[in-house]
């Protein structure tokens, strides 16, 4: 393990300190930019999307489940996949009992475009509860730029750059979720943000990987630790692990 040198106490605390001032300075910029990012303006969703879930068929309004906001995470789980991303799972599994965000005005689900029936069949493998959404015949995601379709990924040199020569991680990756590269590869990992006003929705932000809103949380607990994290070829599902 590759630690850092050995000070005296006193020698720390000056060096701590001086950190402090920059991660002060760090919470004032992010606390600038969340502010901002709340002053951004919102679009009136007119298009009706329905979605499936365990109860049947769900209109966009009703994911919100009388809440005045709405949290979305487009996990990656194509049609084509017969499993859900392991990067995404990684994420899902850290994800803390909604209940705080409810108890303030925010509900918060997952939307894949798989069916219902592999959603349904990978949610009982990784032990879930959190509410899940099907949008296997609806628009939604391809018009949020949560995915992409085979034109519009055929179009895309990086997208096709991958496929024609794809790295080891990402060949693997593609074994993982059971899928090919040019199916799996239309998925983004992303989080939307809606909110509602005398029930009608409007659309206020998304982000997509590469972002740390979008990277584990664990990722963050690990920065306050000496030892730098591996550089790990590939991420695991938490029933992967080896011994």
């Amino acid at each position: 393990m590759n630690l850092p040198p050995v000070v005296s106490a006193d020698e720390w605390r000056v060096t701590r300190e001086a950190l402090l001032v920059k991660e002060k300075e760090a919470t004032r910029a992010r606390d600038a930019l969340a502010a901002e990012r709340r002053r951004l303006p919102r679009v009136h969703i007119d298009k009706d999307y329905v979605f499936d879930g365990p109860e049947g068929k769900a209109a966009l309004l009703d994911l919100f489940e009388g809440r005045g906001q709405l949290l979305l995470y487009h996990f990656m789980f194509g049609p084509n996949q017969e499993a859900g991303c392991d990067g995404c799972s990684m994420f899902v599994d850290q994800i803390g009992h909604l209940a705080h965000l409810h108890a303030r005005d925010t509900s918060f689900a997952l939307v894949s475009r798989a069916p219902m029936a592999k959603i349904e069949a990978y949610r009982s493998r990784m032990g879930w509860t959190i509410p899940w959404y099907s949008s296997f015949e609806s628009e939604f995601n391809v018009d949020f730029g949560l995915a992409v379709t085979e034109e519009q990924a055929e179009q895309m040199p990086e997208v096709k750059a991958m496929i024609d020569n794809p790295p080891v991680w990402l060949e693997e990756w593609s074994q993982q979720v059971g899928a090919e590269l040019k199916d799996g590869l239309r998925e983004v990992p992303s989080w939307i943000a809606f909110a509602r006003e005398d029930g009608t929705v409007y659309h206020t932000y998304t982000v997509t990987a590469p972002d740390p809103f979008v990277a584990p949380y664990f990722s963050f607990l690990l920065e306050r630790t000496p030892k730098a994290p591996p550089e790990e070829p590939r991420t695991w599902r938490k029933d992967e692990y080896p011994d």
